[in-house]
């Protein structure tokens, strides 16, 4: 199997290396979150967690990602998460 780095991918879908220290795998992402690892997906792919690969070309996220995440989850209102909700859905349409 080639790894990551040496795959020729288009520029949109290149992503960063990471530090170790600074990269989380998306299921203890989930963990973290406490939610599924489908919903880590869902939220990679609306942009509100920031992919990354580790040194060793593991895919994740990048841990600031998910702390910005959860003190989101954490501080925004109902309504805030509703019309979030509704623009993601939307977007995914």
């Amino acid at each position: 199997m080639t790894p990551r780095d040496e795959r020729r991918y288009p520029e949109l879908l290149r992503v960063p290396r990471v530090a170790d220290d600074a990269w989380l795998s998306q299921p203890e992402a989930a963990r973290q979150l406490g939610t599924a690892l489908f919903r880590v997906g869902a939220l990679l792919a609306c942009g509100h967690l920031a992919p990354a690969d580790n040194s060793a070309g593991r895919a994740g996220v990048t841990i600031t990602s998910v702390q910005a995440e959860k003190a989101w989850r954490d501080n925004a209102t109902y309504r805030a998460k509703a019309l979030r909700l509704l623009k993601d859905t939307v977007g995914f349409f």
